[in-house]
């Protein structure tokens, strides 16, 4: 699939939205209007987005943004892709903008930990101060196949069971210089706040724009491998540092794809010849299920490039 023909946003801001459905009515139309497609989560916290589009009609959409009073200092990190990266538009409204699985107004972005430009987290990685924690705060499928060079990856497959993680593990925190990064930022923000509230350490840090922002500016710095990413590129290449390996062979690999079998549809790594020996498949049962034809199977390709 060819990714050069538009534009690919991502952004998010943590700011009081009283009327939420008003926003979701407008912004909507919006989308719309601009022909966007992606993903919109909204919430009385403020918005989180990816959306993608021809490269003018997001220049369009962002300057809309950009207009409004609510919306006017966005960070808007862009890529190369468009709106066949994605299957719909898709504009809801929840509790969080990211489940953390707590209360937003227990536990605000406000209170989180301090900002880190690019440059300031570089130098500081140039460094390495012994007291120094580097915290992957993404899920562990997305740290599998890239990282920050001696970053603590938090082994959990979803966000809400970040605190939980924290908790688990407080005794690795203490004390230290607290490093966190993810994608964007944005799930920095909170999971700062939850690692300062526990009090095991006030020397917590963020990476402003997240690893989006980090390899623009140092594309050949500390983060190696691949930046995974949450529309149909999948993920997006960094370095040619290879971290994983093919989950039936062991061979090293970083290629994501999904078992066929829609009732698993488990993320795999799994290298070419393993995809087609095995038949799409996660393990021996699922592959038994398929060739019985006792499943149903993925309409949707399983990997896309």
């Amino acid at each position: 699939m060819n990714t050069t023909s538009g534009t690919i946003l991502l952004f998010y801001k943590y700011v009081p939205l009283e009327n939420p459905v008003a926003i979701q009515d407008w912004i909507t139309n919006l989308c719309n209007k601009f022909n966007l497609k992606g993903r919109i989560i909204l919430a009385t916290e403020g918005i989180n987005a990816t959306v993608g589009g021809s490269k003018e009609s997001c220049q369009e959409f962002v300057a809309e943004l950009n207009h409004h009073p609510l919306f006017g200092d966005i960070d808007f990190k862009q890529s190369n892709g468009d709106a066949r990266h994605f299957p719909r538009l898709k504009i809801s409204i929840r509790k969080e903008i990211v489940a953390l699985g707590i209360d937003p107004q227990e536990l605000t972005a406000d209170q989180g930990g301090t900002h880190l430009t690019p440059a300031q987290v570089h130098q500081l990685l140039q460094e390495n101060p012994n007291d120094l924690v580097i915290l992957d705060a993404r899920n562990n499928y997305e740290s599998r196949i890239g990282a920050f060079e001696g970053a603590v990856a938090a082994d959990i497959e979803n966000f809400r069971d970040f605190p939980a993680y924290i908790d688990q593990h407080i005794e690795q925190f203490k004390d230290k210089k607290v490093l966190m990064y993810c994608t964007g930022g944005i799930r920095c923000e909170r999971a700062s706040a939850y690692l300062k509230k526990t009090g095991a350490t006030q020397q917590v840090y963020q990476l402003t724009g997240g690893i989006a922002r980090y390899v623009e500016q140092f594309p050949h710095g500390f983060f190696k491998g691949k930046n995974y990413v949450f529309d149909g590129r999948i993920a997006m290449n960094v370095s040619n540092d290879v971290l994983s390996n093919c989950d039936w062979c062991k061979v090293s690999c970083d290629e994501y794809s999904n078992c066929i079998n829609a009732s698993c549809n488990k993320k795999i790594i799994c290298c070419t010849s393993c995809l087609s020996k095995h038949n799409n498949t996660c393990t021996t049962n699922c592959r038994a299920l398929v060739a019985n034809n006792q499943v149903k199977i993925r309409s949707k390709p399983a990997r896309i490039n």
